[in-house]
């Protein structure tokens, strides 16, 4: 399993991965965090969100876009906003999105950018918003079988379980997003 497409693709282009295995059976969303206190109005995040004008003097928590699957989509939804240029400097860039999401618990940064699955697994933050799925790449987690594995009758029926019906209901518990095959 993945944190996203391109960490796959990295596997596959140096054959540690059975092909044909490949799916990618999961799916996410990008969100804007606050602190959970005081509570803040819902936003409808789009092309005139002054996110600018959010921070005040603050910076924007989100994993770093050099080295991190969800500052990559963070800088994608924010390029597709016009807002880069604004934003991009004053990014509180965290190692990963629990760190990115903890920088917001704690109100060291008034506002980050995380997936909607860790922030709904926190008490700390509010989602003020969605980014719009056009906005920046699918958001998907891609499993497969390592070529280490490849004859493991254990290791397929591990991927058929983790991408079938049975663990679907506890994918969606987490807030994931169930994809098509």
């Amino acid at each position: 399993m993945s944190a996203d497409e391109p960490w796959m693709d990295y596997l596959a282009e140096r054959k540690l991965i059975v092909p044909e295995s490949r799916i990618s059976p999961l799916g996410n969303a990008l969100v804007l965090v606050a602190p959970a206190s005081p509570p803040q109005p819902a936003l409808a995040l789009g092309r005139g969100t002054d996110l600018a004008a959010l921070l005040g003097r603050g910076r924007l928590a989100t994993g770093d876009p050099a080295h991190v699957p969800a500052g990559r989509y963070a800088q994608a939804a924010l390029e597709w906003m016009g807002q880069w240029q604004a934003i991009g400097p004053r990014l509180a860039r965290a190692d990963n999105v629990r760190s990115a999401l903890l920088l917001v618990e704690r109100g060291e940064a008034p506002l980050g950018i995380v997936y909607a699955t860790d922030a709904r697994a926190s008490r700390g933050v509010q989602v003020l918003g969605t980014f719009p799925a056009e906005s920046h790449p699918p958001v998907t987690y891609p499993f497969a079988v390592t070529r280490r594995a490849e004859a493991s009758p254990q290791a397929r029926a591990a991927l058929a379980f983790l991408a079938g019906p049975a663990a679907a209901a506890a994918w969606q518990g987490f807030g994931f997003s169930l994809r098509a095959p």
